[in-house]
């Protein structure tokens, strides 16, 4: 007969601050999540072309209390019920990341419990564990968002190595720069993507760098010459007062870049022997990107997951998942009351 009193499940409140949503969940087992609380201030920066961090950081000071208190109302538990405090330190805008440390270790003392730092990009890859509960290492990762295009072999729960990475601007902060230049609101992506979904993908060539598969490089991102090159094309347009047609100029913008982004995956799915890859960041909730990468894995026996669009995006629900499998481990020791934010951590940096 079992004793049920050998286990007690591991509650995590996890608090996420590093851009422009407020958010804290409370995560069961880094599996289920009990709760998932995000105030997002999109609306507020669709006045100023993209988040302003001064005024972010305020933001997160006027909402991050309620927001705990929130979410463990939500769960249906109290506070003493709570076994550790996960939080990002990074990367992220330093202001709005301060918000969400100095709460958390606020939290950490006064209850007594671990505090548990998490890296932002970590926490995307583990949104995936919340969504597919079958979902076990190893397996390759993409992560795509707006400030980060890395992929990543994910050997174990905390075991990574970074294949390659953007060198200048990630494939999320070229969609934005485009649409915004386009005159779309922010953020920019999703307007892009329904504009090309009426759009010739093949109408005009835009460059992809880094495609050449026996380059030490190849694992390697740049967008930045895209970005460029769909500007030129514009200004040239203009300057010869030719009309542009905006939905084939987004189709075949955007496949510039989905194309990068799949080469490079799936050789890489085949060169780590992997049988699943995972989508992560904000950019994995674009349609083209999704079935596209699904077609060409399954060509090689390779599944495909990715998280739904509200884990896709910035949020405490990924940063409790990732925060329960350090306390699983006690790869937490060095998570004090001393813990400061790192703006600019990399994702094999601890």
């Amino acid at each position: 007969m079992v004793n049920k009193d050998v286990y007690k499940e591991k509650l995590i409140l996890a608090i996420e601050t590093s851009c422009d949503e407020t958010s804290a969940s409370v995560v069961k087992d880094g599996r289920e999540v009990l709760s998932n609380v995000i105030s997002s201030q999109i609306e507020f920066y669709q006045n100023f072309g993209g988040v302003v961090p001064e005024i972010a950081s305020r933001k997160h000071l006027e909402n991050v209390i309620g927001v705990i208190d929130a979410a463990v109302k939500e769960a249906g538990i109290t506070i003493k019920d709570l076994d550790a405090i996960g939080v990002t330190y990074g990367p992220g805008l330093v202001g709005a990341l301060l918000v969400g440390v100095s709460a958390a270790k606020a939290l950490s003392f006064a209850l007594d419990i671990p505090l548990i730092k998490v890296n932002h990009l970590e926490g995307h890859i583990f949104a995936n564990f919340l969504e597919h509960k079958n979902l076990e290492p190893p397996f390759i990762a993409l992560i795509v968002s707006g400030g980060h295009t890395i992929l990543v072999h994910v050997r174990d729960y905390n075991d990574f190595e970074v294949l390659g990475q953007t060198r200048d601007d990630a494939a999320g902060e070229a969609f934005d720069k485009v649409a915004r230049v386009l005159g779309f609101p922010y953020p920019g992506g999703p307007y892009i993507e329904k504009t090309a979904q009426k759009g010739n993908e093949n109408a005009i060539d835009f460059p992809k760098a880094f495609t050449n598969s026996k380059s030490e490089e190849f694992f390697e991102f740049s967008f930045s010459g895209l970005k460029s090159a769909v500007l030129n094309y514009i200004n040239s347009a203009k300057q010869k007062g030719e009309e542009i047609n905006v939905e084939d100029l987004a189709a075949s913008f955007q496949k510039a870049v989905v194309d990068v982004l799949i080469l490079k995956t799936v050789a890489a799915a085949q060169k780590y022997k992997v049988k699943n890859v995972v989508l992560a960041g904000g950019v994995a909730a674009n349609k083209s990107l999704r079935l596209n990468l699904e077609k060409e894995l399954a060509e090689i026996n390779v599944a495909l997951y990715y998280p739904s669009n509200i884990l896709c995006t910035d949020n405490a629900a990924m940063i409790g998942s990732r925060a329960f499998y350090k306390y699983k481990e006690g790869v937490f020791e060095d998570s004090t009351l001393n813990l400061n934010a790192i703006p600019s951590l990399n994702l094999e940096e601890k």
